[in-house]
Formats: structure tokens, sequence, C-alpha cells
């Protein structure tokens, strides 16, 4: 059996761990991390042209079966790959790890896109912990607020004239946000819904400091197609192809 795994994410190397060798497991990555952790088995690089071209891919290749384990906020790829599987008529499932979810003290602001999230930091602070990742800065390019950018790669213009780059990648502990947040006198943070725990101490940092958290909804998986929320999930799926 031939698993196509679009990845990137903790939980796509995990699934990449459970389900080879026993089935044979090709991994894409699309290449925008300079050097990614690779998983096991197969590794291709780079995008596939659209859906058109990923659905020539599955063909060419002889895939059985799809596994959507991106980010949770690449829309763009989750959409192709659901089009592609349709048109060449292989099983689709989407692996997304659980959401955040706001609990007793959080002070959370819910938001559809990176660009209200830029609309709605006027009155909330003037110090910005920005981790939305090195993608979308442009929709902070104009906000008058000083910005601390963490990502895994240095991110390119535009971005905010007040900007400081932090190049690190998780997991991040507790007490490391914490001192973080304090060392930059942060006064608002700002993240994409991206779940799980690599990133989510800086939730329980801003809380215990009293700062209100601009969270970025994710985008829905594309209708009809199928879902698991853990590694252990989506290779149990596998096994019923």
């Amino acid at each position: 059996m031939h698993v196509l795994i679009l990845g990137g994410t903790t939980e796509a190397r995990v699934l990449a761990g459970l389900l080879h060798p026993g089935a044979r497991v090709t991994s894409s990555l699309a290449g925008r991390v300079a050097a990614p952790r690779l998983p096991a088995g197969e590794v291709r690089i780079g995008g596939f042209g659209g859906p058109d071209g990923l659905a020539a891919w599955v063909r060419e290749h002889a895939v059985d079966a799809v596994i959507d384990a991106t980010h949770p906020f690449a829309e763009r790829i989750s959409f192709n790959a659901a089009r592609a599987a349709a048109s060449a008529h292989v099983p689709l499932l989407a692996l997304r790890r659980p959401g955040w979810v706001a609990g007793e003290g959080d002070d959370w602001r819910s938001v559809a896109s990176l660009e209200e999230a830029a609309g709605v930091l006027d009155g909330l602070g003037d110090r910005v912990f920005l981790t939305t990742g090195r993608m979308g800065l442009a929709a902070f390019a104009d906000c008058p607020q000083w910005f601390l950018v963490r990502s895994v790669d240095a991110p390119d213009a535009p971005m905010p004239a007040r900007t400081e780059v932090l190049l690190d990648r998780g997991p991040f502990t507790l007490d490391g946000e914490r001192e973080l947040l304090a060392r930059h006198r942060i006064d608002v943070v700002v993240t994409k819904d991206s779940g799980g725990a690599a990133t989510a101490p800086k939730l329980t940092a801003a809380r215990e400091a009293g700062l209100p958290v601009v969270v970025v909804r994710r985008p829905p998986v594309p209708e009809g197609v199928a879902t698991a929320a853990a590694p252990e999930e989506a290779a149990a799926w596998v096994a019923t192809r």
C-alpha cells in the first residue's frame, strides 16, 4: 500500500513513523522551511502544480490513500487535496490536531483573519508578540505598534516598521515564555489557532500575565472530507483501506 502524506507538521512525522515500514509512505513537504525535520519513509519537497498536478502525481505513483496532515492554516493545499483525491478516486483523510479552547482567566479576542487581527490591536497594547509565522506579515505592515516576530526562518518584507525578529523553533516551555514576555515587555499576543502542545505555553504565560490574546480562527476542512484528531487515529483509518 502506498500512502501519500501531505506533511510538514509534527503529527505528519509521527504518522509516517507509525505507518513505515509496514506501508510505503511518501511525505510531501512544501519546502518553505530551510531545514525541515524529515519523517520516516520517502520524502518529496515542493508543490504539485495545483489539484490537477497532484491528481496526476497520485495516479502516476499508484497512491492508495492520501492524508492531508498539513498545518491547520494551509487552506489552499487542503482544498487542492480534496479536489485531487476526488479526481483520482482515492480516499482522503484530514489529520487535524484539536484547536485551543479558552479557559478561566483567558482574555481572548477571536478574529477571522490576519487583517482583522491587525485591525483590533489599537487599544490593546503597544508591544505585540506576533507568533503567526513568517508568512502574512504584510497584514501588519502599516501598524504603528512594536512587534516581536517569532518564526523558524527569517521573514521577508513587507513587515511592520518597528519589528524585532526572533528565530526559534518549538516546542517552547512555560518558563521560557514567561521570561520572553517579561523581557520584551509584551502587552498583547497575536497567534493563530494552530492547536497542539508545542506552542501552547505562550497562552498560559499570557493568562498569568493578564495579557489579551488575539486568536485567528482556523479555516474549515473542505466539506465532505473525513477527519482524524491524532496520528494513531489516522493510522487506524489507513489500516481499513
